[in-house]
């Protein structure tokens, strides 16, 4: 909206000196060109930060974390571990999953500017995933009765016993066990919606935020050679590690140009001061296919100047061309973090499992 005031005021500055002469008319133009100009730099950077504030998983260079300084292969472990020790694990682990990325985070010292947005939005999807789950119909239908006696209890004998037989007292208390935790009105929340969104919102949250985190702190280069150097098992069974690996390269460098072209994209419909009242759902459906056309055509265009850069420089094959991306080294802190993540393991097996 910046962006737009700031054309819509340039155009009146032209008429203003299309139609004055004056020289009070000309410095007034000349001091609000240089603040147009200001203002419109400024409105750019903030698009532009607006798009990379959102958790698409861009490297951050500075500054340098000990998470940055971490082996990746040791990284790709620690990830791995998070993605996979949720299965099978019960909700207590879950959530503690999630209070450890928060709290890497934060004794990372990555900068808040960097964490803050990314970590409120995807907090936000998760507890209203977790609402919206809760609140539903768990699909079961069930109509609970308890089974545990009550309280009060009345034992009867036999009409053959002896008065003097000692009878046993009751043992079995009452549990006070409830499978509908909350019901008023439309409202009902009963123990499998409960659990369902617990399993849900925190999957969601750890799924994405640990794989943002590990891209926020771990170069593309550090990410293609270390899983170059785990999946050098596999070229004995003729697996194209090297082009794979490649592939994954250009992939991750593709990111700020996808960003790029949908900045411009977004910029260019905020130009044009589109009515999209006037246009109404099938012209507005029109304008986005366009649009999304656009985009596309724009992404192969990249795509192939690239391509066409790597011919010119005499690309052949990756295996003609071998470039040592990064230097694996495995350090006294990586061997630290090794340690920590078998007690992660140790700690999952003993507390992690399903009652």
């Amino acid at each position: 909206m910046l962006y737009y005031f700031c054309i819509k005021l340039k155009n009146n500055i032209v008429a203003l000196l299309s139609s004055a002469d004056s020289a009070l008319a000309q410095r007034s133009a000349t001091a609000l060109r240089a603040a147009i100009a200001l203002l419109t730099q400024h409105s750019k950077k903030i698009d532009m930060d607006l798009l990379r504030s959102l958790p698409l998983g861009l490297y951050l260079e500075q500054p340098q974390t000990w998470l940055h300084k971490l082996d990746p292969r040791v990284k790709i472990a620690w990830l791995m571990s998070f993605l996979t020790s949720y299965s099978f694990a019960n909700n207590e682990w879950r959530i503690l999953l999630v209070a450890l990325l928060i709290i890497f985070t934060l004794i990372a010292r990555i900068p808040r500017r960097v964490w803050k947005q990314q970590m409120v939005w995807l907090l936000t999807l998760a507890l209203f995933v977790f609402v919206i789950i809760s609140i539903s119909p768990d699909g079961l239908g069930v109509s609970y009765q308890p089974r545990l006696p009550t309280n009060e209890q009345v034992l009867t004998q036999p009409a053959n016993a002896s008065s003097n037989d000692n009878v046993p007292a009751p043992t079995i208390q009452n549990q006070n066990y409830r499978y509908i935790l909350f019901d008023q009105g439309p409202v009902k929340v009963t123990r499998r919606s409960l659990d369902l969104a617990i399993r849900v919102s925190t999957i969601i949250f750890t799924v994405i935020y640990s794989s943002n985190l590990y891209l926020l702190t771990t170069a593309p280069e550090e990410i293609t050679t270390a899983i170059e150097s785990l999946m050098q098992p596999l070229g004995r069974f003729k697996v194209p590690v090297t082009e794979i690996t490649l592939t994954l390269t250009l992939s991750l460098r593709f990111i700020p140009l996808v960003l790029e072209e949908v900045q411009n994209l977004i910029r260019s419909v905020m130009t044009r001061a589109i009515n999209w009242k006037k246009l109404g759902l099938k012209g507005a459906v029109k304008v986005w296919m366009i649009i999304a056309e656009r985009l596309f055509q724009n992404l192969l265009l990249r795509a192939e100047q690239m391509a066409s850069a790597m011919m010119v420089r005499g690309f052949t094959s990756p295996s003609e061309h071998q470039v040592i991306w990064h230097e694996l080294r495995l350090k006294a802190k990586d061997w630290l973090a090794i340690a920590m993540l078998t007690l992660f393991w140790g700690a999952r097996l003993v507390l992690g499992n399903l009652a």
